[in-house]
């Protein structure tokens, strides 16, 4: 899309004085002056070098690339000011218009999308109510959610205090909805056509019964007109910093006016329960030109076929090692693009999908991919990816295969020292905070399973006893996520204590001792 239409397309949507300045500065510098690489010593002064991205737009990694035209807009947007409302309102409209949709509303991100039109939903525009939130007194509370599309960013919609009521057929979302059912909160289905209870089935019982739908399609996609509220949603929420490649810290919310306006009511930079979720005027600027480029001058076909010759010379070099073989895995729910799926021999090659990611990311270049844990496999994915990096990941990746060690048999275990059979309180110190759980522990020889009871939540837990040395991991489920959490240290008669390992978290310690009946 030419500079001169976006900005004239900008102008008729607003009719903002203040508008029309900031986008009338767009002209001052071609996109190409933007599209060169820079130096990167912003990050390589501070201790942190940069990598080549093939985990796509994985917020850790820092999201897809920024589209030129995109940076070019939100520089410009920042030499002026002009007022959020009205902007807000320009961009929505503009936006509404190309996603053919009755309203939209940029957010700081797609959770803060879902959170928004969570509040909006339970609060409308009511002062009070809106001051008296996650307090749920007098409001309705229950948001029911099909378990298909439970997932760990629930929490964005739960953390307005509501309680999610979790539902598997349409005969059991139909039994679930009563007076206090705020709303349907789903995922996008787009590319999950078997999915248990798709928005197909949810929408019209919802609609039916005058209860709003809410999609979360953070990862996908914009489709005009909209696909999701053409089968019945009332809102929908979208990365603006995933595959369409606007500002990381940017969202989407697109849907029925009212409720895009109650959540925007609900939002930053209004003093109601989303307001720490601000949103600048240079990401507003910035969402809505990813949306016009996408539009505009974007060929996702093409960039699929682009990736997918990547892909072919990757498979090119890699599989010249003997038991390293590839296959391009189609779109899926959360990656609505073709990935290349790295598969190797074990009984070849003497690495784990751990130690080739490690490999990648402390060589040079770095490369961060999704390689971990004990398989012999991983994905790559190639949205954050430069035009000239998929050689030098082929490249890494022979190497890698290529100078792998032969197969090593797993060293045989020692006797245990001690038994560690029975029930144990175990203190964690997290470094600020503490906690006080327990694991109920069984052996045969050398494996230890049982249970591990939280605070909140309780799991499974296994893991081994190698002479005094303890290596236990738990996964205790929880609303919609589950906590990891691995042990490992030394035990001593009726203790043990060691290095508590919470996931991403930071690293905490551990102490146990033996319950004496």
């Amino acid at each position: 899309m030419s500079e001169q239409t976006t900005r004239r397309g900008w102008l008729q949507a607003s009719g903002a004085a203040s508008a029309a300045a900031l986008l009338n500065s767009a002209g001052a510098a071609a996109v190409s002056e933007i599209h060169e690489e820079p130096p990167k010593d912003v990050y390589t002064r501070l201790g942190v070098e940069p990598f080549i991205n093939c985990t796509a737009t994985v917020t850790s990694n820092g999201g897809s690339r920024t589209l030129p035209e995109v940076i070019q807009a939100i520089r410009h947007a920042s030499h002026y000011h002009v007022n959020l409302d009205e902007l807000q309102e320009a961009a929505g409209k503009r936006i509404a218009e190309l996603l053919r949709v009755e309203h939209a509303m940029v957010s700081s991100g797609a959770a803060a999308a879902l959170t928004h039109a969570t509040a909006g939903i339970v609060a409308g525009t009511d002062p009070e109510r809106m001051q008296q939130l996650p307090d749920m007194t007098g409001l309705k509370n229950e948001v029911i959610m099909p378990k298909s599309s439970r997932n760990g960013y629930d929490y964005a919609v739960r953390m307005v205090g509501v309680t999610t009521v979790e539902v598997r057929t349409a005969e059991e979302l139909k039994a679930a909805i009563n007076d206090r059912t705020a709303m349907v909160a789903m995922l996008g289905d787009r590319f999950s056509p078997k999915v248990e209870l798709p928005l197909k089935e949810v929408a019209p019982i919802a609609n039916k019964a005058g209860i709003p739908v809410l999609v979360d399609s953070a990862a996908d996609f914009l489709v005009s007109p909209n696909p999701y509220v053409a089968q019945g949603a009332d809102l929908v929420a979208y990365s603006g910093g995933k595959i369409s490649r606007g500002p990381q810290g940017g969202g989407l919310l697109v849907g029925k006016e009212e409720l895009v306006r109650a959540a925007f009511a609900n939002a930053a930079h209004h003093h109601a329960f989303g307001r720490p979720m601000k949103v600048s005027k240079e990401e507003i600027i910035g969402v809505m030109t990813a949306v016009e480029t996408f539009f505009g001058r974007r060929d996702l076909q093409q960039e699929y076929r682009e990736w997918e010759g990547w892909y072919r010379h990757i498979t090119e070099q890699i599989t010249k090692v003997d038991g390293v073989s590839t296959y391009v895995a189609a779109p899926s729910r959360g990656g609505p693009f073709p990935v290349l799926m790295v598969e190797w021999d074990p009984a070849k090659i003497g690495l784990t999908a751990g130690e080739v990611g490690a490999l990648l990311m402390n060589g040079v270049p770095r490369i961060a991919t999704h390689a971990a844990g004990g398989g012999t496999s991983f994905r790559l994915r190639p949205v954050a990816m430069k035009p000239n990096e998929y050689q030098m990941v082929a490249e890494r990746l022979h190497s890698v295969f290529r100078n792998a060690p032969k197969p090593r048999p797993a060293p045989a275990m020692r006797t245990p020292v001690y038994d560690i059979a029975g029930r144990w309180r175990v203190r964690m110190d997290f470094g600020v905070g503490n906690a006080e759980h327990e694991l109920f522990l069984e052996a045969d020889g050398n494996e230890v399973m049982g249970a591990h009871i939280g605070t909140i939540a309780q799991g499974r837990v296994r893991g081994t006893l190698d002479g005094d040395k303890v290596r236990l991991s738990s996964a205790l489920p929880f609303e919609s996520v589950t906590l990891g959490y691995r042990f490992e240290g030394a035990l001593r008669g009726d203790r043990m204590a060691g290095l508590l390992n919470p996931g991403a978290l930071p690293v905490a310690t551990w102490e146990a001792r033996r319950h004496k009946y």
